[in-house]
């Protein structure tokens, strides 16, 4: 970015968090699912599904419950990232709709840096949302053996994961024409993680059902999150998971980019 656009980047990211700020609500909807999944998965089915013997670590010392908080948290972190990118799509299209990308696009200021302001915005949402739902786990039972570098590198991740995502989100919020038409779209990628190894081993699951899991983007990335917690070994998952977080970026934003140049016109 040259200094022209990084400057109007920071202007208008500033104008996004403010409006973040005047409204935490927005953060804690963000959370709120989430976390009810958390405990609903913790409190409700977790003693059964960890009790039946699928759950890696279930009949240790810490007890089936705390092992399950274990396995289960990565797989919510990533439905709290699906769950936040909604709500940069309905700003952008709430600046879309009332006019405002209009006249930002009229101001002597770098286009690109009306998207990368909500695109920042998002991550630092975001990671506000994954801070407060990793605090409730805390509460509930979740412990890792983790050092400073397997957290630096689950956090890198995460924003990785939260960026690809985000740029994902920009298109139904440049193109979308009504409110429920901008906000449906993260519903198939916040339940993709229910068929994945997010809340359950692959193992069990029928056989088609596990094909599709065990090749689709949430298992390596929620797999390789769970070796790094645990301070294990993250093998080819953490490849696997890397590549597509990559993968799914590159051609998230070249979409968005496409989808940007052509609302210019």
């Amino acid at each position: 970015m040259s200094t022209h656009v990084l400057r109007d980047t920071t202007v208008l990211t500033k104008r996004s968090l403010r409006h973040i700020l005047r409204s935490p609500d927005t953060i804690l909807t963000t959370a709120i699912t989430p976390i009810a999944m958390l405990l609903l998965f913790v409190y409700v089915l977790g003693g059964a599904i960890a009790s039946g013997g699928t759950i890696p670590g279930a009949s240790g010392d810490r007890g089936s419950r705390a092992a399950y908080v274990d396995y289960l948290l990565p797989g919510i972190l990533l439905i709290t990232v699906a769950s936040g990118i909604a709500y940069t799509a309905f700003r952008l299209f709430t600046d879309v709709s009332s006019g405002v990308f209009e006249r930002f696009q009229s101001m002597p200021i770098a286009r690109s840096a009306v998207l990368w302001g909500h695109v920042l915005t998002s991550i630092v949402a975001n990671l506000i949302a994954l801070v407060l739902v990793t605090a409730v786990a805390l509460l509930i039972g979740f412990r890792s053996s983790a050092g400073v570098l397997n957290w630096l590198a689950i956090a890198g991740l995460l924003i990785l994961f939260t960026l690809a995502l985000t740029w994902l989100a920009v298109i139904p919020g440049l193109t979308a024409t009504s409110v429920d038409g901008v906000s449906g779209f993260s519903y198939p990628l916040i339940f993709l993680p229910f068929i994945s190894s997010a809340f359950v081993p692959t193992d069990g699951m029928p056989r088609p059902v596990a094909w599709f899991a065990e090749h689709q983007p949430v298992t390596p990335i929620v797999n390789a999150l769970r070796h790094l917690m645990a301070n294990q070994p993250v093998g080819t998952d953490g490849w696997t998971a890397l590549a597509w977080c990559v993968g799914l970026l590159v051609v998230a934003y070249a979409l968005a980019m496409m989808t940007f140049r052509r609302e210019l016109k």
